[in-house]
């Protein structure tokens, strides 16, 4: 008896000395079985997004003339034909997905992510990488766009997501055009307030983790602006972002 004891005491010193340094791998690192899993699936989007973008045709280029927008405020804005040919090209390409599908590539320098979007924020598929909100818009329409990604599992896209600073660069790669946004500020916000995914009339870039690490009870929001563009077709262009402050609710 007193050996059958000791055995049982010494597998379960040896368990929680286990259990411990898991913990600590996790919460350094990431879970690394699910990191393999993603490394995995993560190859098989690019393949697929290569075929997509070898195939993708851009928007016929008929000349649109360029026209002016009224802004809030009573301001108009100058609307480039650029601007109309990418906004036709992302409202065309965002009704041609589906969930699942690899959708473009984000950059991250301050989180250090360069890694496929995924279209669809399921379960399933923020298991293959950061994914890309259906019910709101893409780059270039002028409207919100919301990405949401893991922080411990699945290579933890946004481990780091609350060191991200004002003036931090996010790059997202679509088959249309090349889009660079600045970082302007953050929300924490708790889990069922959907009214962060409602779209104010202005092109902003929302990325969204789980916070704390380890916890759903809240949202951490990282909110970007516009600053940039790069047409597949066209010339680059330049955008004066719209002016938000973490009071303005996105």
């Amino acid at each position: 008896m007193r050996r059958f004891l000791r055995i049982v005491s010494t597998v379960m010193i040896v368990g929680g000395i286990g259990a411990c340094l898991w913990a600590v791998v996790v919460w350094q690192w990431q879970d690394p079985f699910t990191a393999l899993y993603t490394t995995y699936e993560q190859h098989q989007l690019a393949s697929r997004y290569d075929k997509q973008l070898a195939s993708y045709k851009p928007v016929d280029e008929r000349p649109i003339p360029a026209v002016t927008s009224g802004v809030p405020g009573g301001h108009t804005s100058w609307v480039s034909q650029e601007e109309q040919m990418v906004a036709l090209a992302a409202d065309r390409y965002r009704k041609s997905l589906k969930i699942g599908q690899p959708l473009g590539r984000i950059k991250v320098p301050r989180l250090g992510i360069d890694m496929l979007l995924v279209t669809g924020t399921d379960h399933d598929s923020l298991t293959k990488g950061p994914g890309w909100y259906t019910g709101t818009y893409l780059p270039g329409e002028g409207q919100l766009i919301y990405i949401a990604g893991h922080r411990t599992t699945y290579l933890a896209p946004f481990a780091a997501i609350d060191t991200m600073r004002p003036g931090d660069r996010v790059t997202i790669e679509l088959p249309y055009a090349t889009f660079v946004y600045e970082t302007r500020y953050h929300a924490i916000v708790t889990a069922d307030d959907v009214s962060r995914l409602k779209s104010h009339g202005h092109e902003l870039l929302a990325l969204q983790a789980c916070h704390p690490r380890f916890f759903a009870t809240h949202r951490y929001i990282v909110y970007a602006v516009p600053i940039k563009v790069i047409p597949r077709v066209g010339r680059p262009y330049s955008l004066q972002p719209p002016r938000v402050t973490a009071g303005s609710n996105a």
